[in-house]
């Protein structure tokens, strides 16, 4: 078997290759290599709009200046890993529109899928919190319906209802918006 090593892609060069694409690939840059995702199934989909709707309604009610963005976006994690995840929220000043990096989160949201379990409770949960604006990262199981919440204090929460307050930036969200219907 033949195979050329490559030499590792930056976060700058990736996104150059990224906006030349043809078609929008659904990809993650890892250690340097373009790491395509899998397709969706509709119950993760669902989920990741009940988080964008929960997300959008607490930020609303507290009258906070952030934005709640979904995938598509990149997080810079180091100069060769950049994870997108399924939202996030920034807060601060509004971002340019030909942004396609957000480098100062403040939380994070991954769901997660079969493909994606270990990387998003292993790789993900230590990458993103090397990024000292990250305060939460949520982990959502739409098959348990549940929500497993991250922070800087190193002891995960695993939450199946009630309310969760994310301090800060000052938003309460439940279990229950962040999953949408059954």
């Amino acid at each position: 078997m033949n195979v050329a090593l490559r030499r590792a892609m930056t976060v700058d060069e990736y996104l150059a290759w990224s906006e030349r694409q043809s078609e929008r690939q659904r990809a993650e840059l890892i250690n340097g290599q373009v790491v395509p995702k899998a397709t969706e199934r509709v119950a993760h989909n669902r989920v990741k709009i009940a988080v964008l709707l929960a997300l959008r309604r607490a930020v609303d009610a507290a009258r906070l200046p952030c934005e709640i963005l979904t995938d598509g976006i990149a997080v810079r994690i180091d100069e060769h890993t950049a994870y997108e995840p399924d939202a996030l929220v920034h807060c601060g000043d509004t971002l340019p529109g030909e942004t396609m990096i957000v480098h100062n989160p403040i939380i994070i949201v991954e769901v997660l899928s079969p493909t994606t379990k270990h990387t998003d409770t292993s790789a993900k949960l230590i990458g993103y919190f090397k990024l000292p604006s990250v305060m939460h990262y949520l982990v959502i199981d739409p098959d348990a319906r549940s929500v497993t919440h991250y922070t800087r204090d190193g002891v995960p929460h695993r939450l199946a209802s009630g309310p969760l307050r994310l301090d800060p930036p000052g938003l309460v969200v439940t279990i229950e918006d962040l999953l949408g219907p059954a």
